[in-house]
């Protein structure tokens, strides 16, 4: 029996999506099919890098042209991705999805966590960039090794100057920590504060993004509202630790962009120094802050529990040495932080096509 493209695609429209809830032939997702004999090969385009279900979605096409079409095909099955967008989305066309990582206070490791999802959608394949609009307490010129970096500047055709975002680990990088005296504190009120922010998103040369990530300052202030209301947002990332003080911090977080005049999706919530595993001990889990409050406050609020990030010195030390602990991709952190960043692009996706 010969093989052909059309009983291919009808065996592909058996493939569902489980989060689109469409199949692949519908969804525009299967590509340059190309038969030979017994052999069939086409390409499966998915819309992030970082989706978590690539494996389960190509071993069920396989399986459904060896069901449907012939048990003895030899099915090779080509993976890119082309990452969606919102689909109202206008002002800064070439970035696909802008990304806030919010937290309700500081010392909850927000900036921690934004730093290594971008190393990890970057790894994926992504086209990656990161904000640290984190005013006060720049964090990205250590945990990326640039203390004292100054980022160069280019003229347009027009006259207008933009900047060039520093590149590192494959991701584009800005913050008003590049523009400041590391060792003098920045006593800015909000507005210039906000204005600030701003030129980071519309006076520099980010060129085309997937995911540019913003690393938010703590609480809810001017900067997030400036940013929420003057950019189109894909959504919020909320990080928290366990404990109860955080938590009531978060809450106010989580709501500030439910507000009317804000409205922007949560993606989910990370709850970070979820518990402690000694070195010596790494079978053991002491929830030194408390247990199970970030699920908790995901349940309540009906949006994602993303995953648990355990309090570990590597972090730190990675972040510090300028190395984010994603890159080490022995450690068993780099496999949360790829799992987690999946579920958000994961998020991103089924958000863009409703």
């Amino acid at each position: 029996m010969i093989i052909t493209e059309e009983q291919v695609l009808a065996a592909l429209r058996n493939v569902e999506d489980p989060d689109l809830k469409k199949d692949l032939v519908t969804l525009n997702m299967i590509k340059d099919v190309k038969i030979e004999d017994r052999k069939v090969g086409f390409t499966l385009e998915l819309t992030t890098p970082a989706c978590p279900m690539k494996e389960m979605l190509k071993n069920a096409c396989t399986n459904a042209v060896k069901h449907f079409v012939a048990a003895d095909a030899q099915v090779n099955i080509n993976i890119t991705s082309r990452v969606t967008k919102p689909l109202d989305t206008t002002q800064l066309n070439a970035i696909k999805n802008i990304v806030l990582i919010s937290s309700g206070k500081g010392g909850v490791g927000k900036s921690t966590v934004a730093s290594n999802l971008a190393v990890t959608l970057a790894a994926d394949g992504a086209k990656v960039g990161l904000i640290d609009a984190d005013i006060y307490g720049p964090s990205v010129p250590i945990m990326f090794d640039l203390v004292g970096a100054k980022p160069s500047a280019r003229e347009t055709e027009d006259g207008k100057t933009l900047i060039l975002p520093i590149e590192k680990y494959g991701i584009k990088l800005l913050s008003l920590g590049f523009f400041a005296d590391p060792d003098q504190p920045v006593p800015w009120r909000g507005p210039m504060a906000s204005n600030a922010v701003k030129q980071l998103f519309n006076d520099a040369d980010w060129g085309e993004l997937d995911y540019l990530i913003v690393d938010l300052p703590p609480g809810t202030g001017d900067i997030h509202i400036t940013i929420s209301q003057s950019f189109p947002i894909a959504g919020a990332v909320i990080v928290t630790t366990p404990q109860q003080v955080a938590l009531a911090d978060t809450k106010k977080g989580l709501m500030m962009f439910r507000m009317p005049g804000v409205t922007i999706p949560v993606l989910g919530v990370i709850e970070n120094m979820s518990y402690f595993t000694p070195a010596e001990l790494p079978e053991n889990k002491y929830y030194i802050f408390g247990k199970d409050g970030g699920k908790e406050l995901a349940a309540k609020y009906d949006v994602p529990f993303l995953g648990e990030i355990p309090l570990v010195q590597s972090i730190a030390n990675a972040g510090d040495k300028g190395e984010p602990i994603a890159m080490d991709k022995n450690s068993p952190l780099s496999a949360a932080f790829a799992e987690i960043a999946g579920k958000i692009a994961q998020q991103i996706s089924i958000n863009n096509v409703k």
